[in-house]
């Protein structure tokens, strides 16, 4: 610790053998920065405070019915373009600026100068902003200021609306184009259905059970017209061992009242089938011609007993029913025919069809799907341009954010730059530690010995004596006045910081 503080005060005293020409320095410096802070132009800060209401009392009133903007994001997007080039380029236009650039680089020189000047920062309060300029003419920077504010309330208002009508002309033609494809998938699936009729999913039951039920109706028709088949052959083999006609005598004819009753039978038989079918089914035909056949024999009869009262050779009764009857198993036998066709006809194209299905289900399905996505996109598209249509009027009539100016543009009597006194108490303290780093310098580029110790360092040889010097008073005068002098000096720098610091002082109550 001793060495330390013996070294410490060995440079001390080589810094103080060269005093001199720190107190010049220290003068020099001063006098260059002290000059050079009185020559810096005073520059005045305008400056406005201006608050966003994003709270509007039509915000939860209309909420879900409208599109709300995220105003914050959109301030905040704002305050970052009143820095950029297009409002720079706006601002200098109307404050006349730009008169004064007549070059493209002094353009350049100027919107570099606005941008590095102007200045928006948070008021410390939520959506409360301070814009503020510094400019060597107080009227002019208030000019910019102003100009920021009026562009900065007009691009919040304008922006809005522009992306109203922006979200509209989009909205409006992707309305359009997806009206086409919504028409155009509805004609599609109309065509599809048309040509698949009956075959559509869902559509009169599964077809598959369809064709299981056509099948068991073929085999039921099948199973009916055979029956009839054979009861025809047995009525046939019986009417073959009868005789046509038999004598008055060993057999009564049948009276008119029989075939009368049956005339009437098979006429309630045929309104019946009529009640069914239309008169060109099988059924109703053969139906009409044994009743046709019928009224003949009744004409045939009568005219017979006309001609024969006494008992002539009559037609056998049972070979008459017989007949009918086979009649009317023709008439059978042929509607289970027609059935049975119509049925194998059905089961055929069934059958045929069935392998068709699982492509018409497949490509049913996919028209169904994208008709869907048409509808879905295209209903949603029209809620969204109601909302927007809405949104639209709401901006154009209403206030959604309200900008409310605090502090109008404002410029102080003093000025906001440069600080003086900061810069030159900075200048004087600057200039006082030029000197001693200069003194300490030179002390150490050209080195002389100040103690014993030092001499024995530098030599590194055993001291054996000292030599002391005595001071006559000659010398301790000289020595005393040096240090008055030297005092001197640096109380006239001090006194001469003093002087300065009472101008500047006197120049801002002045000014």
């Amino acid at each position: 610790m001793d060495q330390v503080l013996q070294q410490f005060l060995g440079y001390a005293k080589a810094t103080w053998r060269r005093r001199w020409w720190g107190v010049a320095v220290a003068w020099l410096v001063c006098i260059v920065g002290w000059t050079w802070v009185m020559t810096i132009p005073d520059r005045y800060q305008a400056s406005a405070r201006v608050y966003v209401d994003t709270q509007s009392l039509l915000k939860p009133l209309l909420s879900g019915l409208t599109v709300a903007p995220n105003v914050d994001q959109q301030i905040t997007m704002m305050t970052r373009q009143l820095v950029s080039r297009p409002t720079l380029e706006k601002v200098a236009r109307m404050t006349d600026l730009d008169v004064k650039a007549k070059t493209p680089e002094q353009t350049e020189q100027l919107l570099n100068d606005l941008a590095s000047k102007i200045s928006i920062a948070d008021a410390g309060r939520e959506n409360l902003y301070t814009i503020s300029y510094q400019h060597a003419d107080g009227e002019l920077a208030k000019k910019v200021v102003q100009s920021l504010l009026t562009i900065f309330v007009e691009t919040s208002l304008g922006k809005t609306r522009q992306d109203i009508s922006s979200s509209q002309r989009f909205i409006e033609e992707q309305l359009q184009q997806y009206q086409q494809k919504l028409t155009d998938a509805e004609n599609a699936l109309t065509e599809f259905k048309r040509r698949h009729l009956g075959m559509m999913p869902g559509q009169g039951g599964d077809y598959y059970a369809k064709l299981a039920e056509t099948a068991a109706l073929l085999r039921q028709a099948q199973l009916d017209q055979q029956e009839a088949v054979n009861r025809r052959n047995q009525l046939k083999r019986q009417l073959a061992d009868e005789e046509p006609e038999l004598s008055a005598a060993a057999a009564a004819a049948p009276t008119h009242s029989e075939l009368d009753a049956r005339i009437q039978a098979l006429q309630k038989q045929l309104d019946a089938l009529r009640l069914q079918y239309t008169d060109l089914h099988p059924d109703i035909q053969s139906t009409k011609r044994l009743i046709e056949r019928l009224e003949a024999q009744k004409k045939a009869e009568l005219a017979e007993r006309r001609a024969d009262p006494a008992g002539a050779r009559i037609q056998n009764p049972v070979y008459q029913q017989l007949t009918i009857a086979i009649a009317e198993a023709d008439a059978t036998v042929s509607s289970l025919g027609a059935r049975v066709g119509e049925y194998q006809r059905r089961y055929n194209e069934l059958r045929n069809a069935s392998n068709m299905i699982p492509q018409v289900e497949q490509e049913y399905t996919q028209l169904m799907r994208d008709y869907d996505v048409y509808k879905q996109n295209y209903d949603a598209l029209l809620k969204r341009r109601e909302s927007v249509t809405m949104s639209g009027e709401v901006e154009a009539k209403t206030d959604t954010v309200d900008f409310r100016v605090i502090d109008p543009p404002f410029v102080p009597s003093q000025p906001s730059f440069p600080n003086r006194p900061l810069l030159l108490s900075l200048v004087t303290l600057g200039g006082i530690g030029a000197g001693i780093a200069v003194a300490f310098l030179l002390s150490q580029l050209r080195r002389t010995v100040t103690d014993r110790r030092v001499l024995r360092e530098l030599t590194g040889l055993p001291l054996l004596g000292a030599v002391s010097r005595v001071d006559t008073p000659e010398s301790v005068r000289r020595r005393r006045k040096g240090l008055l002098t030297y005092l001197a000096a640096v109380g006239s720098l001090l006194a001469a910081y003093g002087g300065m610091m009472v101008l500047q002082l006197v120049m801002s109550r002045a000014g």
